[in-house]
């Protein structure tokens, strides 16, 4: 099973990212798929997941309103529409799939490898 994250970079505040988790090696509709983020210095935390069949989505309060999570079970390809970017965004990204219903991440099998993401003010 292998999920690579792409899509991150340097933007400026107010700027827009999408990450991409393309995922291989696994009924990818059978799976959430969350997007988790770690800043310098602190703790991982999640950031948004969506259920296998795209209808129910979920939101950490710090993104609520800026990012958008989507999936295309076609392509095997779930992103993360971030816009109005922060500083405080600033974090390696990473995927991950799961059976699980929650946001907690040892509930998630399978991790990409993380996509950087530099907010500058």
């Amino acid at each position: 099973v292998q999920l690579q994250a792409s899509g991150g970079g340097l933007v400026q505040t107010g700027d827009s990212l999408r990450l991409s988790c393309a995922a291989s090696g696994l009924t990818f509709i059978f799976y959430t798929v969350g997007w988790f983020r770690r800043a310098p210095g602190k703790e991982r935390e999640f950031v948004a997941h969506i259920r296998w069949s795209g209808g129910t989505t979920s939101y950490a309060d710090s993104v609520k309103g800026r990012f958008t999570i989507s999936r295309d079970n076609a392509k095997n390809t779930a992103y993360l529409q971030m816009n109005s970017l922060k500083p405080e965004d600033t974090a390696v990204y990473y995927c991950a799939a799961g059976r699980t219903v929650n946001s907690i991440p040892r509930t998630y099998d399978y991790w990409g490898q993380g996509t950087l993401v530099t907010v500058s003010s």
